[in-house]
């Protein structure tokens, strides 16, 4: 996953990476939240799931503590972080901050 982990951040088109785990309730809470920005900002916007559990290696290495982080990725570089649930206008205005 690494390698292909690298080759989907380094986009020009912002990338948000929600990583999470099947049984967190906050993560279940996120991913319709997550849905509906992909539905607002369509091409505009990609948004890759990143299961911790199957991604061990992956999740040490950005030093994610606790699910779900959220990340935003603009050509290779991370721009933002966040633990826990946001509503669907803040992760909006993330986005369009480092867009």
């Amino acid at each position: 996953m690494k390698s292909s982990f690298k080759n989907i951040v380094d986009s020009d088109v912002p990338v948000l990476v929600d990583f999470y785990a099947d049984w967190c309730g906050p993560c279940k809470m996120l991913a319709p939240i997550l849905q509906q920005v992909k539905d607002d900002l369509g091409d505009r916007l990609k948004i890759v799931k990143i299961d911790v559990d199957k991604n061990q290696k992956l999740a040490t290495k950005y030093n994610v503590r606790g699910v779900p982080t959220m990340m935003l990725f603009k050509n290779g570089k991370q721009l933002w972080r966040q633990s826990g649930v946001l509503q669907k206008n803040d992760i909006l205005e993330v986005i369009r901050e480092h867009s």
